[in-house]
């Protein structure tokens, strides 16, 4: 009789922003919903 396990182990690690990161990631997404619009808006054109 063979036993086979398997175990795995996943550590999640949080970073903490600092107040540049926070302002990069607010600009991305303002861009990315800027886009969005965009594309929306030229689409329903078509």
């Amino acid at each position: 009789m063979t036993l086979n396990m398997l175990f795995f182990t996943i550590t999640i690690k949080f970073k903490k922003m600092t107040a540049e990161d926070y302002l990069h990631q607010q600009q991305i997404k303002k861009l990315r919903d800027e886009y969005i619009d965009r594309a929306i808006q030229y689409r329903s054109y078509m």
